[in-house]
């Protein structure tokens, strides 16, 4: 089994695996291995090792990446100790899919010196327990926002783009985007932006410019 790029005539191998003969005793020694490491502390080193090993193996046709992040996020949880879970793996790796495949082919192509995998998998465990805990602290942001405006009304175009700047809106909310996004007329986006501000859920941005925007109430950028 052979991962290949490249077109016709000019295939790249990226890796190769291990003859199928040797697969089965192999796989023994893994699962022996995982076991044995799902038995002691700490398995966040030994859920990278586990990553890299299965992959090394290879003993699929396909899947083995998914099967590989699967059992990577089983040993983090155990690591964990706690059947709650509020940051994925395998999210992150798949977010870095070419720094992933190339510390990965570099490992494997060498001779399995795991130093730069090490590195490269906890500094992207960290990005992901980042990730998380930004995406809890907007979720709260959002509970909270909706739990005081509970009782108000608002029309579901009102819903849609507050839910949008609740979510991270990209660029400043103005009247012209509110349009666009909502598909209705400038002047039906100014009606419902202007509904807002009476209720206190807008404010006009302090910097003004050429084009107005704005912000959430009590928010500063």
């Amino acid at each position: 089994m052979q991962v290949v790029s490249g077109g016709f005539g000019r295939p790249r191998v990226h890796f190769q695996a291990p003859e199928s003969d040797v697969v089965p005793n192999e796989m023994g020694k893994f699962l022996t291995g995982l076991n044995e490491f799902l038995d002691n502390e700490d398995s966040i080193l030994k859920a990278v090792i586990a990553h890299l090993w299965f992959l090394t193996i290879y003993p699929f046709d396909g899947g083995n990446g998914r099967v590989a992040r699967a059992i990577t996020d089983m040993m983090l949880a155990r690591s964990d100790e706690s059947k709650y879970r509020f940051y994925s793996m395998s999210a992150a790796i798949l977010a870095d899919k070419k720094g992933y495949y190339q510390v990965l082919e570099m490992t494997q192509k060498d001779d399995l010196e795991i130093t730069e995998w090490l590195l490269w998998f906890l500094s992207t465990l960290e990005v992901a327990l980042t990730s998380s805990e930004e995406l809890m602290e907007r979720t709260l942001v959002k509970a909270r926002f909706w739990h005081q405006y509970t009782e108000m009304s608002l029309n579901e175009r009102q819903k849609k783009m507050l839910n949008k700047v609740l979510d991270g809106f990209k660029g400043n909310l103005t009247s012209s985007k509110w349009a666009k996004i909502t598909k209705v007329s400038q002047d039906t986006a100014g009606r419902d932006i202007k509904d807002l501000i009476d209720k206190k859920v807008l404010v006009p941005a302090p910097d003004g410019g050429r084009s107005t925007h704005y912000l959430l109430f009590g928010s500063t950028a």
